[in-house]
């Protein structure tokens, strides 16, 4: 297995650095604003960053991120122009070659402050919720129901979008204080539209998408699409086969890495803070696959990463 990517230092102005994403700005073809994309492979789970990482993660959550804006390039309008790292100017040969696959070379957005969360499954946070007071995020669901189970009409949940520490889920109507009704009310819609799109999709494959999140930057006054897409690390991801309501579900996504970090914390190894574990390798290995899997499934091929 390769080694992980696990930051850069390109020869390029503004350098920040997420929890899984190292950013750079630099110029289109056009001369216009740009921004470049780099998926590292660094895991992130309860929003710390983890000492190791899992090598190619990055490629495939690009590629699958990929997918989608292919997928959705008809009627969704978004920020990705190029994938080629030949396309980035003062590189040398060894930095392009360690960036073939995980980037996106984008537009600059002015980025909305609110993630875009649509949940079509009752789980998660979501799950922690409803038994408190037989809500969502404020939103009213039938009595009844229990872990996994299906929501019939996908529902809009935004939060805020931290740079650091936790998102907090927030009504619609904060969300317009923060961003402005008439636009929230348009990235509603394209939200419930993607997922309702991709739901659908990803269940004539054999997945069912529980629930995701979206990002949306402003562009000549209209909202885009950003960020990633439709991935294992913003959505949960099912296998529809072994999907059984009552449960906690089989999955396609980082719960698995999730699981592994709360055993340790049962235990009183790890206590959720900062600096995060390492991750052993057969859990580096099956998460991969897991990654992998999903990516096939959607997609159809094969994605080689070594």
């Amino acid at each position: 297995m390769s080694t992980a990517l696990m930051s850069t230092d390109l020869p390029l102005k503004n350098k920040r650095t997420g929890k899984v994403r190292d950013l750079y700005d630099l110029k289109l073809k056009d001369g216009s604003d740009g921004i470049l994309i780099i998926a590292t492979d660094r895991v992130s789970a309860f929003d710390v960053v983890l000492a190791n990482g899992i090598p190619g993660k990055g490629v495939v959550l690009t590629q699958i991120s990929k997918f989608w804006f292919d997928f959705f390039q008809d009627d969704v309008r978004h920020h990705l122009i190029s994938m080629d790292p030949a396309d980035i100017e003062a590189l040398s040969d060894a930095q392009t070659n360690s960036l073939i696959g995980r980037i996106m070379i984008c537009r600059k957005t002015e980025v909305v402050p609110v993630e875009c969360i649509v949940r079509g499954y009752l789980t998660g946070s979501g799950w922690l919720d409803y038994q408190k007071n037989g809500k969502l995020c404020g939103i009213d669901l039938p009595s009844g129901m229990v872990n996994s189970d299906k929501i019939e009409q996908p529902i809009f949940t935004p939060s805020t979008k931290a740079d650091t520490g936790h998102d907090e889920n927030i009504s619609f109507e904060e969300a317009c204080e923060v961003a402005g009704a008439s636009l929230m009310q348009q990235i509603k819609e394209l939200s419930l539209h993607i997922y309702t799109r991709a739901r659908d999709y990803a269940a004539e494959k054999g997945i069912i998408i529980a629930d995701t999140k979206f990002e949306f930057g402003i562009l000549a006054g209209e909202p885009i699409l950003i960020d990633e897409v439709l991935t294992p690390d913003s959505s949960r991801f099912w296998p529809a086969a072994e999907w059984q309501a009552g449960r906690e579900q089989n999955s396609f996504d980082k719960q698995y890495i999730r699981n592994y970090l709360l055993e340790l914390v049962a235990v009183g190894d790890w206590d959720k803070q900062y600096p995060g574990p390492s991750l052993p390798e057969d859990v580096i290995n099956n998460s991969l696959e897991r990654y992998l899997g999903a990516h096939k499934r959607l997609t159809g091929n094969e994605l080689d990463i070594h």
